[in-house]
């Protein structure tokens, strides 16, 4: 090959071209003329197979075409198949330039052809694979040629083949079709070599003009003198193609890299080239001045693409040994990596207001880019949200690399010796620094067994920095290495003060906040019942969950009513913290105080309603006449909610009212759970005047009623609905739970580990009173019928075993039916419950209600309910639709002898009453 190269190249020099650019023209115009020759030949041999697939291609169209034709089937399936298809087809014929369409019947009968003579008759050759629903082509030789026919069904909706569509074409001599070509094709080549050695001729003098007509005798000595340029400089140089493969190397590059000889064209990934330089070298993006490092050795690497220079593709890299530099770059990085520690110091420390928390956060934010073991020690009084008092510390929080470490535990009470770093620091409030810790005395002598395990573990230098903010000295921060061999410096001691200082800061800000929130807790602790009040119509558990933002206003109560019944009210006040406790306080108190006054659901509600307005009205009077509530973010109590709810197990049924509060859940000793509808009026203190409805339900005995805030169903990741859904699967999962064991269940399955609201609760489930228990009087409105009613009262007591209340019972019975009787209006009745207490119930038509007030001397009666107030525990109105009750309760056998005549004679000289 060489020898014919050179050859050429004489003949080239015997026409006079010296030049690299003259040569290559040349050159280029032989290799033009072979490829167009090439090409010519090329042309010829694949024209001779280009016709019959041509033929089959457009045969296989031509019939697909035509038997999916709109109208083809339809003609196929007429009467009259070769009327409808013998014009189309000849007009396709005609128009695609094929032999013939011919269409036929499954038995192989023409409809179709362009003799109209043939048609009817029946098709020559094979068309099974064609009737099995495929399509068939074949090839053929006839007098004029080759001919090529395909043969495609025609198929219903249910796949079944209803005619055939064959269309054959007559392929034309190739040597035709050559011979018809060769001129076009001549010219085309002549035209395309005209064309290309013009390019290359306009090639050839750009050449020729960068090469500044040099010969190739002297472009080589000028790449010799760049390659000994290249290979002399002091800086290495790499260039490494698109496709990651090393092209050149220069001696400094070799040095710098540890490259072998030989190693140009192998990829760079497989040059052993640390992680970070390969991917620089073969990312191909432009860098400056980044360090890397090579074996012992840091380079400073420039890389640059080579196509922006009109290069190939690719990219030209740089590299200067910065080794020396490294001992002052160091300083640098170092303390560029303290600046970072104090920048994520900001927003890993303190983002809670959780003292221990935030200790933890100090501990494992220094543990291990800052030290190998961190323990923070605080005043124990601090920990309750206190002023520092004493020097006794508990320990708070302690990270290390090992779990196992012979530092205190968490939760240790420590007395630190007076000659130990931390007693140090902490009496001084300066910090302490150790480098060398096992030379250190005096600290060990307090505990010595504990100090040895420290250097035995190879402890060997710490640092001690008060936990100080806004003048409080708080506890200590201790900072220990041993896996490090480098001791602790003074620039240490800066850095760790301000990852302290920012510690400090947040510690004394959860200080503040744990004790705001211990107070709020108390108050809120001290405004909720203590416990469920004794009753007999409900077996009720309770749960009230401050949130972690801090107490909020949600409350519960139980509130025990006349006649055995039982009030449950569940309310919150919308907000956080001490204002939102003491406006709870304030509506849990107006709440029983109108439950003394026994007022149905939906009237109870309607006055709390007017409370709320006139707090909202103090309030904002004082604001405006510049009172301190405002300062203290508290501005009324808008936006409080309630539910009240009367439970009666005489007749097992409840009345239901609710202000802006979630309804409640409703549990059928079946597990069936359901949402009652309680019609829902707009929150306390927003109502406007508009009435509030209550709702009447009659729940089974064994039914659960519960009663629960918002903050049990919503939060800010959960919907209402969501919330709700939870609720009544957890309540069907727990047919058969207690209502203690309901509070559980519902808490564990609906509370995220940090709620953001507090939670109220309540769980009752109902109670019947005996009817047994029971007993119930119609009297006329006649005096005379107070003794028979006196008469069987005496007889139910003695049944219920409750003799030695008879008298008294007696005596209160004949007073309210004489009063009833004679101030009231029909109907009268009188009703005894058996429960904690003897109950007595005296009703009628009339609103009026008697009061107890003293008589005049003169007075010949009247004093009938000063002897009802002494002989009763309790005595009382409640206001029903249409009328009242009197009503009293005595106690059961409390031991006492029961007043005779005589003494009730001594009581009937002072009072006296009357109908108001």
């Amino acid at each position: 090959m060489k020898r014919r190269f050179g050859l050429f190249k004489a003949w080239v020099e015997t026409l006079g071209v010296r030049s690299l650019a003259g040569q290559v023209f040349v050159l280029q115009v032989v290799l033009l003329v072979l490829l167009g020759a090439a090409a010519v030949t090329a042309l010829v041999l694949q024209a001779q197979g280009a016709g019959v697939r041509e033929a089959r291609e457009r045969s296989l169209v031509g019939a697909e075409a035509f038997a999916n034709a709109p109208g083809t089937l339809a003609a196929m399936r007429s009467a009259d198949p070769s009327a409808l298809l013998e014009p189309h087809a000849e007009d396709a014929r005609k128009k695609s330039g094929v032999d013939y369409i011919v269409a036929f019947s499954p038995a192989g009968y023409r409809w179709t052809h362009p003799d109209p003579r043939l048609i009817g008759g029946h098709v020559t050759g094979t068309f099974k694979e064609a009737l099995a629903g495929h399509a068939h082509t074949s090839t053929f030789a006839t007098p004029v040629g080759q001919a090529v026919d395909t043969t495609v069904p025609v198929l219903d909706t249910g796949g079944k083949v209803v005619g055939l569509v064959a269309v054959g074409i007559t392929v034309r001599s190739v040597h035709e079709r050559v011979a018809g070509q060769l001129p076009l094709l001549f010219a085309a080549t002549a035209g395309a070599l005209l064309l290309v050695a013009g390019g290359s001729a306009l090639v050839s003098r750009r050449l020729r003009r960068q090469t500044r007509g040099l010969e190739p005798a002297e472009l080589r000595r000028m790449y010799d003198h760049h390659d000994a340029v290249l290979h002399a400089a002091r800086e290495g140089v790499l260039i490494v193609d698109e496709e990651g493969r090393l092209v050149l190397a220069n001696d400094e590059a070799r040095r710098l890299l540890g490259l072998a000889q030989g190693v140009e064209g192998r990829p760079v990934a497989e040059l052993g080239f640390d992680a970070a330089l390969a991917r620089l070298l073969l990312s191909g993006q432009p860098a400056t001045d980044e360090v890397h490092a090579a074996g012992d050795r840091l380079l400073a690497v420039n890389t640059r693409p080579t196509a922006p220079r009109g290069g190939p593709a690719g990219s030209m890299a740089t590299l200067r040994d910065i080794t020396e530099l490294q001992a002052v770059t160091g300083k640098a990085a170092v303390a560029e990596r303290r600046l970072r520690l104090l920048f994520d110091a900001v927003t890993r420390i303190g983002t809670t207001l959780d003292i221990v928390r935030t200790a933890e956060e100090l501990t494992q934010f220094a543990v291990p880019r800052f030290a190998d073991y961190v323990s923070v020690d605080l005043v124990d009084s601090i920990l309750r949200g206190g002023e520092p008092e004493g020097t006794m510390m508990r320990r708070t929080a302690v990270t290390g690399l090992h779990e196992r470490h012979p530092l205190y535990p968490v939760g240790k009470l420590i007395d630190f010796g007076a000659e130990t770093p931390q007693a140090i620091g902490f009496g001084t409030g300066e910090p302490v620094l150790e480098a060398d810790l096992p030379a250190l005395t005096g600290w060990q002598e307090e505990d010595p067994v504990n100090a040895r395990r420290i250097i035995d573990h190879g402890i060997h230098s710490m640092m001690v920095i008060p936990l100080r903010a806004r003048g409080i000295l708080m506890g200590v921060a201790s900072f220990w290495r041993s896996e490090r061999p480098e001791p602790f410096e003074e620039e240490d001691v800066a850095v760790a003060g301000e990852l302290v200082a920012r510690a400090a800061l947040a510690i004394d800000n959860a200080r503040r906040y744990t004790r705001e929130h211990t107070t709020a807790v108390t108050l809120q602790r001290s405004l909720l019942p203590r416990g469920v009040p004794e009753q007999s119509a409900l077996e009720v558990a309770s749960r009230y969950l401050p949130a972690q933002a801090g107490v909020g206003g949600d409350w519960f109560d139980v509130i025990p009513l006349p006649c055995a019944r039982v009030a449950l009210v569940v309310g919150d006040v919308v907000g956080h913290g001490l204002h939102a406790a003491a406006t709870m306080g304030r509506l849990r108190t107006a709440v029983q105080n109108f439950s003394a006054l026994d007022l149905p659901p939906d009237e109870l509600l309607a006055h709390l309603d007017e409370v709320v307005c006139r707090i909202d009205s103090d309030e904002t009077s004082e604001e405006e006449g510049g009172g301190e509530r405002e300062e203290e973010g508290g501005s009324g109590v808008t936006g409080a909610t309630c539910l009240y709810a009367v439970y009666d197990p005489v007749a097992g049924r409840v009345a239901v009212a609710r202000a802006g509060h979630p309804g409640p859940a409703l549990v059928l000793p079946d597990g069936t759970v359901t949402f009652p509808e309680v019609p829902v009026s707009p929150p306390l203190g927003l109502g406007g005047g508009l009435p509030v409805e209550a709702a009447h339900l009659v729940l089974p005995e064994g039914s659960r009623l519960v009663l629960y805030t918002d903050g049990l169903v919503e939060d800010r990741d959960r919907d209402l609905d969501t919330g709700l859904e939870q609720l009544r699967a957890t309540l069907a999962a727990a047919v058969d739970r207690t209502p203690e064991e309901t509070c559980a269940d519902l808490l564990g399955a609906l509370l995220p580990a940090r709620p953001g609201d507090d939670v109220a609760l309540l769980v009752a489930r109902t109670r019947l009173l005996p009817a047994d228990r029971v007993a119930t009087w119609e009297v006329p409105s006649d005096p005379a019928a107070v003794a028979p009613v006196r008469s069987a009262c005496a007889r139910t007591l003695d049944a219920w075993g409750l003799e030695d209340i008879g008298y008294a019972t007696e005596l209160i019975l004949s007073e309210l039916i004489t009063n009833a009787i004679r101030y009231g209006s029909p109907p009268v009745r009188v009703r005894l419950l058996y429960d904690r207490r003897l109950i007595c119930e005296v009703s009628d038509g009339s609103s009026t209600s008697p009061h107890m007030r003293r008589a005049a001397l003169t007075d010949e009666g009247g004093r009938g309910l000063f002897l009802v107030g002494q002989f009763a525990e309790r005595w009382g109105t409640r206001y029903l639709a249409r009328g009242k009750v009197i009503w009293t309760e005595q106690a059961l056998h409390d031991g006492k002898r029961e007043p005779g005549p005589e003494a009730a004679e001594d009581l009937l000289d002072q009072w006296d009453d009357s109908a108001v």
